[in-house]
């Protein structure tokens, strides 16, 4: 499934902050330099969706905060149960 995400590094912690104008805003604590923010997304998402890094790749955006990632292994309906979760923490 593809999902699009702006990213707003150097937060206090990595969560997912709500939605802006169709795009999801993730918040990840590391900066936007040597890849740090797109490793930290890609983390966020494995990590969250419990599948390999691996399955989760950035397909467009990889030096601009407006990402499009790409997620293998993730039903819609899991991935809207897992946006559900975090818009209540």
């Amino acid at each position: 499934m593809r999902v699009k995400i702006k990213v707003h590094a150097r937060a206090r912690r990595s969560r997912l902050a709500g939605q802006v104008g169709g795009e999801w805003k993730l918040e990840v604590a590391a900066p936007p330099v040597e890849g740090k923010a797109n490793r930290a997304v890609v983390e966020f998402f494995a990590g969250s969706l419990g599948v390999p890094r691996s399955a989760v790749r950035i397909v467009a955006g990889e030096r601009s905060p407006h990402k499009l990632i790409e997620i293998d292994g993730v039903t819609e309906e899991k991935f809207h149960q897992f946006l559900e979760t975090e818009m209540e923490r």
